[in-house]
């Protein structure tokens, strides 16, 4: 189960996941991390010496780039074993188990509170862009990243898949239009401004994911998000069709075994106000 007073959704979902994640997609998360380290740096200041907390620390991939940068790292994750993975991957960072919209840190300890692909997860981005201001000092940096809401090209490569092996997928759940927000730069940038932050910054990121054909098809066969729900959710036969549909389908984009995917991300950076200084 999922710590106690996290609201990220599906957080059952990702009890056991973790080493199918680190093998899959947390590699396509990791392409977010230097443009976020750098555009919260431009707020804080180089961040040697700085306090920063990874919400959503994951298997710990930020953590540690944000160690190598000198900053004093605290990671959060709801899943103990994705928790385990953070210390292994950055041994020097403290690690707690929670998760939005009650993190277990003190109120404006902070100088940088990072959450990369979290908001996204959770069943109220409103009150976990709160929270994540709650922790963060006067005049310190918080900052997200979010999937956009137009499809993007792996998303579009697992509708495939579905479509191929004649599987009827659910459709997914809505948030309540109170919690919820546009997935795109606008609809982020009113989110993190709602919320308090001043000198609201967003942008969209484009890289190239690379990754191996095997590895990729790691997280949907383990379980890992919308996609892998659903092949878990089918026959062992079914799941079998499923995995020869996306080796058939990928075959024209990989070279080498490596399938090379357009990536797309929105960046939003935010500063604390002064004023908190006296609540």
């Amino acid at each position: 189960m999922a710590a106690a007073g996290t609201d990220q959704k599906d957080a059952d979902a990702w009890d056991g996941v973790g080493p199918s994640y680190a093998q899959s997609f947390a590699h396509l998360c990791a392409g977010a991390i230097a443009p976020l380290l750098e555009a919260t740096a431009g707020i804080t200041g180089p961040l040697s010496g700085r306090r920063l907390a990874d919400v959503g620390c994951g298997n710990g991939n930020l953590a540690a780039v944000a160690i190598e940068l000198g900053a004093d790292v605290t990671g959060v994750d709801p899943d103990a074993g994705m928790l385990s993975m953070t210390r292994a991957a950055a041994p020097q960072a403290d690690v707690l188990l929670g998760g939005l919209p009650d993190l277990p840190l003190p109120s404006s300890d902070f100088d940088a509170v990072l959450a990369n692909f979290v908001v996204n997860h959770v069943g109220d981005p409103r009150a976990a862009v709160v929270e994540l201001i709650r922790v963060c000092r006067p005049q310190g940096a918080v900052g997200v990243t979010i999937w956009p809401s137009e499809l993007s090209a792996i998303n579009n490569l697992w509708a495939e898949v579905v479509n191929a092996s004649g599987v009827t997928a659910a459709g997914q759940d809505r948030l309540p239009a109170d919690k919820d927000f546009d997935r795109t730069e606008p609809g982020l940038r009113e989110l993190l401004q709602r919320a308090a932050l001043e000198a609201v910054q967003t942008r969209t990121l484009s890289w190239d994911f690379i990754i191996d054909a095997e590895d990729l098809w790691a997280g949907p066969a383990g379980g890992v998000g919308g996609i892998g729900k659903i092949v878990r959710s089918q026959a062992p036969s079914v799941q079998d069709e499923m995995h020869r549909e996306y080796l058939r389908l990928v075959s024209p984009i990989a070279t080498n075994g490596k399938v090379a995917l357009p990536a797309v991300a929105l960046l939003g950076v935010g500063q604390v106000p002064q004023e908190r200084a006296a609540s």
